[in-house]
């Protein structure tokens, strides 16, 4: 069955050493932990081996265990683990013949098998974004606020579908295909299908703490989920317009209590406002007679940037809440879609690389 991690990582520019560029490769397509990560120099260096000692020097030669064996002086169970990583990936197809399984590198060449892997990847990514589209209720309202860039890299399992499992529903199965419930799943754990569902059906975008107060979960573990649906483009951060009267109200009745009107007006920021909004504002809390409401009615002509600035001043902070990254289903798709051929178009670029430094 098909399978692949992508992960978006910064391309070896300029670069035309093999190792250099091979090491991207496999990192990017998810077959080796990044350099970061505590990972044995074993593992790391297996896959290294077998692709520059064998697949990469002879492509079409048929490599059975014992010659990979050979070759690298690694164990027989080593290679099989190994060369069950580079055929799910597409990398590496395999024939019976006899007792020996014959090994080859796609296409002849690192070029030709990325070029087969973006195009397996792309239709088996296109059949389970349609099974998200259909999770993922349509709304006016959900994309009313635009975004700041998204600072996380784009990260995602695409995984054929598998066998249906007795107590696992589509949602679940899809969840876990995608990686968006991480590599250590546990049986039963339903937590990361659940926050999809919620996230799919909210109409505008929910703090962290509602979501962790629906699903009766951490904040920490709502927030680890969410931030692989955030790399997978699935989800993403929004400002919540909406909140900033309440958090501005808010923070006016704290400061003026510890440091008066005059703090307000100078580094307050109050006096960066027109002179009729600040002074309604002043006499407002001075009087005790503010409330959300009324404090919404007298910054409705104060330009949101504004706001989110007064909002600082006062020692606020924005509030952010997680929605769908699209109005509908079809849109979450195309831009799940366009990250994941970017990423492809840059491993069948660096394919290339290889194979002319080779």
């Amino acid at each position: 069955m098909f399978r692949i991690r992508l992960l978006e990582l910064p391309m070896p520019t300029g670069s035309r050493d093999p190792e250099v560029l091979l090491d991207w490769l496999l990192c990017s397509m998810g077959l080796v932990r990044r350099k970061s990560e505590k990972d044995g120099d074993e593992q790391i260096g297996s896959l290294h081996r077998i692709m520059l000692r064998a697949l990469l020097v002879d492509p079409l030669r048929g490599w059975d265990s014992k010659d990979l064996g050979d070759e690298t002086g690694l164990s027989n169970t080593g290679i099989h683990h190994q060369m069950i990583k580079l055929r799910e990936c597409g990398l590496v197809s395999s024939q019976v013949e006899g007792k020996w399984h014959k090994h080859i590198l796609r296409g002849g060449s690192m070029s030709a098998a990325s070029s087969l892997v973006q195009s397996q990847a792309t239709a088996v990514l296109e059949l389970r974004m349609s099974e998200l589209s259909q999770m993922i209720e349509r709304s006016e309202t959900r994309m009313q606020t635009s975004v700041e860039g998204e600072g996380n890299p784009f990260s995602i399992r695409i995984s054929e579908i598998g066998p249906r499992i007795d107590g696992v529903d589509q949602a679940s199965a899809l969840v876990r295909d995608l990686g968006l419930a991480g590599d250590s799943h546990r049986k039963g754990d339903s937590m990361a299908r659940d926050l999809l569902l919620e996230l799919s059906s909210s109409h505008h975008p929910v703090t962290l703490l509602a979501l962790s107060e629906r699903l009766s979960e951490s904040r920490g573990r709502i927030n680890t989920a969410v931030e692989r649906m955030r790399s997978a483009g699935i989800v993403e951060r929004a400002p919540m317009i909406d909140r900033i009267p309440q958090d501005i109200y808010a923070g006016l009745a704290r400061q003026f209590n510890a440091r008066g009107d005059e703090w307000l007006m100078s580094k307050g920021g109050l006096g960066r406002l027109d002179e009729e909004v600040s002074k309604q504002l002043i006499t407002g809390v001075r009087r005790g007679g503010l409330d959300i409401d009324k404090v919404r009615k007298i910054l409705s002509p104060v330009p949101v940037a504004d706001q989110r600035i007064l909002l600082n001043t006062l020692g606020g902070r924005m509030p952010y809440g997680i929605r769908v990254s699209g109005a509908d289903g079809d849109m979450v798709s195309s831009r799940v879609m366009h990250q994941a051929d970017r990423t492809l178009r840059r491993i069948k670029t660096v394919a290339k690389r290889l194979d002319e430094a080779l």
